[in-house]
């Protein structure tokens, strides 16, 4: 990876994509660090102490929630519009014919923009009056309480859509995965509280608790464990053989070579994991933003506690919506029928196989496999951490998602750099 960057560097193209994109993610940092006007930022400490699922969001945003800077919605606005709109591409014939356009996807884009920008408005109105609730605003009555409102929620709205914006830069004028490196930038930032885990883990063995001094080592060696079997299982594929016939052009005798078509175990690479993270924690966010009595609702506030990251419940939906948004990703990304008809038109086949129906139940039934061993890989990353950390106490619920995330993006972009640099070597033969 390092040596990839290093031979990227050294073009002025990819030198230059790859200085703008680093331009885009100071900028991005500065606005997590820039907090709205009228609101005391050490008031949300508490509350962002408590384990709810406001811990989710905040290390989406890189801190910047808690802080309650003017990037404080991070990425989480356009990641649930993604998924609402998806899910209307396959339920609204309409929509799905208009994704198949030539222009069909900008329109879309267009779309989810606009759907962001509703949901970041939604998500801002809330955390105001969270951010009432807590007692962290300077004025709450009168004229200047209705001013003040409105600056906080334009300002929470305007950084959501801004940071939408700066994405959609890096991958226009960058080196791609542009909301992919900013969530990476985010998670980064936030490591920066592993110091205060590891003293807290320490100062717990010298008060008393010994097994900590167990525990350190063991998270360490885990840690690396985990990345060495992100990184196999992200590259691991299934390559079926392709066989294509020779056939006589003019002259010229084509075909006759043999090729494999490649099906990566983790096609979908972390994004389940977001867009069910992001799903299921919508409840116990609700559930903040409405801060209710136990005493007097207590139905509705066993409810929202049903979806703390730390409960069984949690758990179990969300190792079920993983494995959906897995499989939904590679319905989207792959259509059987469509390759086998290719390969028809093409005169290829995969040997064993006749072309047309048996070619394409051949393809489902290898994706079908190849998608649960990834979405199991995927539940497991992000599920085994919360387990471990139930067990041991220790707060270690998000660390299996933080670093699939960041090891996920940094091999994306690899080979994203790898594809660029493959473009200009080539740049003669292809025109």
């Amino acid at each position: 990876m390092f040596q990839t960057f290093r031979n990227a560097w050294k073009i002025p193209e990819l030198r230059n994509r790859l200085l703008f994109t680093l331009a885009i993610l100071v900028v991005y940092r500065l606005g997590c660090a820039i907090p709205v006007p009228f609101v005391t930022g050490s008031a949300l400490t508490q509350m962002f102490s408590n384990g709810n699922m406001l811990t989710y969001l905040d290390m989406m945003s890189g801190g910047a929630l808690s802080r309650c800077t003017i990037f404080a919605l991070g990425v989480t606005p356009y990641i649930n519009a993604s998924i609402i709109v998806q899910l209307l591409c396959v339920a609204i014939p309409s929509l799905e014919a208009m994704a198949k356009e030539p222009d069909g996807q900008q329109k879309i884009q267009q779309i989810t923009r606009y759907v962001g920008g509703g949901i970041a408005l939604v998500m801002s109105i809330g955390y105001y009056f969270v951010v009432r609730s807590m007692g962290a605003l300077k004025y709450t009555s009168g004229a200047a309480g209705i001013f003040c409102a409105l600056v906080i929620i334009l300002s929470f709205t305007a950084g959501a859509q801004l940071i939408t914006w700066c994405g959609e830069q890096i991958d226009d004028k960058g080196i791609g995965n542009g909301l992919s490196l900013l969530i990476f930038a985010s998670v980064v930032s936030h490591w920066s509280s592993l110091y205060s885990t590891v003293t807290g883990m320490l100062t717990r063995a010298a008060a008393g608790e010994p097994q900590f001094y167990f525990y350190l080592p063991l998270l360490v060696v885990l840690a690396l464990a985990v990345i060495v079997f992100i990184v196999i299982m992200t590259n691991a594929e299934r390559r079926i053989t392709i066989q294509y016939a020779k056939r006589v052009v003019g002259r010229k005798q084509m075909g006759g070579q043999n090729t494999y078509l490649p099906l990566k175990l983790n096609m979908s690479g972390v994004m389940p994991i977001i867009f069910a993270s992001a799903l299921v924690s919508i409840p116990g966010t609700i559930g903040s933003f409405l801060n209710l009595d136990p005493a007097e609702h207590p139905i509705w506030s066993a409810f929202f506690n049903t979806f703390n990251y730390t409960s069984f419940a949690y758990i179990v939906i969300y190792l079920l919506l993983i494995l959906l948004f897995n499989f939904f990703y590679v319905t989207i990304q792959y259509n059987p029928v469509e390759i086998a008809n290719n390969l028809r038109r093409n005169n290829g086949s995969i040997p064993g196989f006749r072309p047309g129906k048996p070619t394409s139940d051949f393809i489902t039934r290898t994706l079908n496999k190849i998608t649960m061993v990834g979405a199991l890989f995927l539940a497991a990353v992000a599920v085994l951490p919360i387990i471990l950390g139930n067990l041991t106490g220790m707060s270690i619920q998000l660390g299996g998602t933080s670093m699939l995330i960041v090891v996920g993006v940094a091999l994306d972009t690899t080979r994203s750099l790898d594809s660029f640099m493959m473009m200009r070597n080539h740049k003669g033969f292809l025109g």
